[in-house]
């Protein structure tokens, strides 16, 4: 006797069409999100105070709003002035700006922990401020920020789900739809639940990692860890060699 009262091979289709768009809308969400968290990350550090507030003000905002309520004023409250999207495209939309306000932080920390010293030096070889923010702040910004990153993946994968409300056609949706069909609510919820978790687990996963080494000084990279290997192995050559010089 099965376990399971639902066909959910008869509902293959429809679980790939929701786990297709989840994934879309997190690819989509994400990428915008850090766009808008660099750029709001930038505003926040301009010693400019009109610019720096607007950076303060866009964070304050939607960290505290209600992302269901951001998700409404996009889908059902811009169509009162005319603009009118889709269920997707306003998905999307609302998880870049929400998450791009708790990655503006992120990143504002990133590009705050290079070290001051580093920042002066290159102004000092005549380098303008954009080159710094690109060639000295932003790339060791990235290893820093990257953990913190990595986990606000995971939970805007998960954030996902609230678009339900709207019939987003991601896999809470298709949930719904399943639900309304075979009126076993308890399986369904269950197996698509089980279904977030097999997509958020290997991120999270990712992000302990990433934290574990990058708090170690590990170098991720082939080509890092052989820079360092190289780097590593001329040292002690030179170590011996001073050391040999010393006892002649």
């Amino acid at each position: 006797m099965s376990l399971l009262s639902v066909d959910w091979g008869g509902y293959a289709p429809v679980l790939v069409d929701g786990l297709v768009k989840s994934v879309q809308l997190t690819a989509i969400g994400f990428t915008g999100a850090c766009l808008v968290g660099f750029v709001v990350a930038v505003l926040r550090m301009s010693q400019n105070r009109v610019v720096n507030a607007a950076g303060y003000l866009y964070t304050e905002l939607f960290k505290n709003l209600p992302m269901i309520t951001g998700i409404f004023i996009i889908y059902f409250g811009l169509t009162g002035i005319g603009l009118v999207l889709d269920a997707f495209t306003a998905g999307w939309v609302a998880l870049a700006l929400f998450y791009g306000a708790y990655l503006a932080e992120i990143f504002r920390g990133g590009l705050q922990g290079v070290s001051r010293g580093q920042t002066e030096a290159a102004h000092a070889l005549g380098l303008t401020s954009a080159r710094v923010l690109l060639t000295v702040q932003l790339p060791q910004a990235v290893r820093l920020a990257l953990p913190a990153t990595a986990t606000m993946l995971v939970d805007l994968l998960k954030g996902t789900a609230l678009l339900v409300t709207i019939g987003g056609g991601e896999l809470m949706t298709q949930a719904t739809i399943i639900t309304s069909e075979t009126f076993q609510p308890l399986e369904v919820y269950i197996v698509i639940g089980l279904i977030y978790v097999a997509m958020s687990w290997p991120l999270a996963r990712l992000a302990g990692y990433l934290e574990s080494h990058l708090r170690e000084g590990t170098a991720l990279s082939p080509t890092s860890r052989k820079l360092r290997r190289i780097t590593g192995a001329r040292l002690a050559q030179d170590v011996t060699v001073t050391t040999g010089e010393k006892v002649g």
